[in-house]
């Protein structure tokens, strides 16, 4: 997608999140929709002992708030371009340093973090420059966990909204991972109920040399 295309792409999206925010909160979304990656999330920044984490794509900030309170990091950045996300988030925690920014310019240090979680806002990014940028705000050690929506084979992706239909598929994520400098530690779906198989969450983990 060329770079002016995908700017005003990135403003609808942030325009569109900014007004759904209520919505996305649910609890009926959440339980079925978001919950399943985000507790396997927690799972792995409590198997590494990350200190410093950031959840780009943060929404509302209900993953980045399960990590202060379940994970007790260092620190725990919330990181994400809507504005209507991010003030609902700023009512949940303020325990996380909530921060507007694009998954593409990340506002941190080389080398400064121990993780970067990204739970249904990959599909949004620009992906290759998405990863290449969390790379190069971890340090030696430090892993990427992406949890993304990916078509399983011979679903007609055509028939899903744009831009799901480019989703990746995992020989892709791997690709992507190994790009942008990372060694990929694991990949595998997500356990959720069967009616959610079609479309379903695929984590990819890639560990920084």
């Amino acid at each position: 997608m060329p770079s002016a295309t995908r700017r005003r792409f990135n403003e609808a999206v942030t325009r569109f999140w900014s007004v759904a925010a209520p919505l996305y909160d649910t609890a009926v979304v959440q339980q079925w929709v978001y919950r399943p990656a985000q507790d396997e999330m927690i799972a792995l920044l409590r198997a590494h002992g990350s200190r410093r984490v950031a959840d780009v794509g943060c929404g509302t900030g209900i993953l980045a708030d399960r990590i202060a309170r379940e994970v007790h990091p260092d620190q725990i950045f919330g990181v994400d371009l809507s504005e209507g996300m991010l003030a609902q988030a700023a009512q949940r925690s303020t325990t996380v340093q909530w921060l507007t920014a694009p998954a593409e310019q990340l506002p941190f240090d080389d080398g400064s973090l121990d993780a970067v979680v990204s739970t249904s806002a990959f599909h949004w990014f620009n992906q290759p420059a998405a990863l290449r940028e969390f790379h190069r705000v971890l340090a030696p050690g430090g892993f990427a966990a992406v949890a993304t929506l990916s078509p399983r084979q011979r679903f007609p992706l055509q028939m899903l909204p744009a831009p799901l239909y480019e989703a990746p598929d995992p020989a892709r994520m791997r690709t992507l991972f190994t790009d942008a400098g990372f060694s990929v530690d694991d990949q595998h779906r997500v356990r959720r109920p069967l009616w959610t198989q079609v479309l379903s969450d695929l984590i990819t983990v890639g560990v920084k040399a």
